[in-house]
């Protein structure tokens, strides 16, 4: 007997201004990956910051998800979130 798979369930999020549909259960820093250039913030000598640990220790994934900081790695999207590159300093306010 075969086995068929259900199809995963899909939600939209929205990255600085642009619709990304992801599979449900998908982390921020996933969705992130998803939409060019993938970044999450500007360090403070202006390099852009991606997800690394992928843990929740490094906070480099720091984004702003409906208006509050999180950690892309540690959040998972639901449907509509709002989600855009941090402007807070390393180390302030996480």
């Amino acid at each position: 007997m075969s086995r068929q798979t259900e199809p995963s369930a899909m939600v939209t999020v929205v990255i600085a201004g642009v619709p990304v549909p992801v599979r449900a259960g998908s982390s921020v820093a996933a969705a992130l990956a998803k939409q060019h250039p993938g970044t999450t913030r500007r360090s403070v000598s202006g390099q852009l910051r991606a997800p690394l640990c992928g843990m929740g220790v490094c906070y480099e994934c720091r984004v702003i998800v409906d208006r509050r900081e999180r950690l892309a790695c540690q959040t998972v999207c639901t449907e509509g979130m709002q989600i855009s590159p941090s402007s807070a300093q390393p180390g302030v306010g996480t």
